[in-house]
């Protein structure tokens, strides 16, 4: 037996027919090492187990849901991590792929931590809150188009899979759920800086119903400011003219 636990936005995933989805996306681009994030029930764990050939960990930080998978999942001996995603450590040397139902209340920093281990992150397939997804793959001129959106496209395409019920977990949220996928970008964005490119980034949507001008005023000179792309809001701009303008931003 186990508890739900609010506290760690647990929703628990029970419909095998997205399970099977998951597992079928997930199995479309080749990988050799996988990490799990919140296995949960182990409603997905099952069928990774399965995976011949894979280095596979799963990381949980719930101890009454890692005694629960121990006991019905033995092979999981010495591949479940009893941590926090959000502290550890890269669980791999080398390229690895992650796939998860994350909890809502962290997904965002889930998205960001992934950033931050781009270098290694050769795929991953997410399940977010619907909202949080749409978000994750709008594009420039969308409302839902943000800082999540243009940094993460900035490092990986983003492919939105397929939505999925309430229904679909036990308990059910109160909203609807979807899957993403992240791929690694087929060119490398070219920013002048990766720092100066975040703090534009989060500036220019700090105020994202100004105009440009006004929103990042104190990161370029005033000649710079003439340009007609500072007509533009936030919103209005692509992930690559945001990463232009780093090399026009003061030193």
């Amino acid at each position: 037996m186990f508890t739900i636990k609010k506290s760690l936005g647990q929703h628990f995933l029970h419909d095998e027919n997205i399970c099977r989805k998951i597992i079928a996306a997930l199995r479309k681009s080749p990988f050799d090492q996988l990490l799990e994030v919140g296995p949960g029930t182990g409603a997905l764990t099952k069928y990774l187990l399965e995976m011949e050939h894979i280095d596979f960990k799963a990381v949980e930080i719930d101890k009454d849901k890692i005694r629960f998978l121990l006991n019905q999942y033995p092979s999981l001996y010495n591949k479940l991590l009893e941590n926090d995603f959000l502290e550890m450590e890269k669980p791999f040397a080398g390229k690895f792929t992650i796939v998860g139902n994350f909890p809502y209340n962290i997904s965002s920093q889930i998205v960001f931590k992934v950033i931050d281990w781009k270098e290694n992150v050769e795929g991953m397939i997410g399940m977010f809150q619907k909202e949080v997804a749409l978000r994750i793959a709008a594009k420039h001129g969308n409302k839902a188009y943000g800082v999540i959106s243009v940094l993460v496209q900035a490092f990986f395409q983003v492919e939105f899979l397929f939505e999925v019920s309430e229904k679909s977990f036990m308990p059910p949220p109160k909203i609807k759920s979807a899957v993403i996928r992240l791929s690694p970008r087929v060119e490398d964005l070219k920013v002048k800086e990766e720092r100066k490119f975040f703090v534009l980034v989060k500036t220019a949507f700090n105020q994202r119903r100004k105009t440009l001008r006004n929103a990042v005023r104190s990161l370029f000179d005033e000649l710079i400011l003439q340009d007609e792309i500072f007509n533009k809001r936030a919103e209005q701009l692509s992930v690559e003219e945001f990463a232009m303008l780093t090399f026009k931003m003061k030193e």
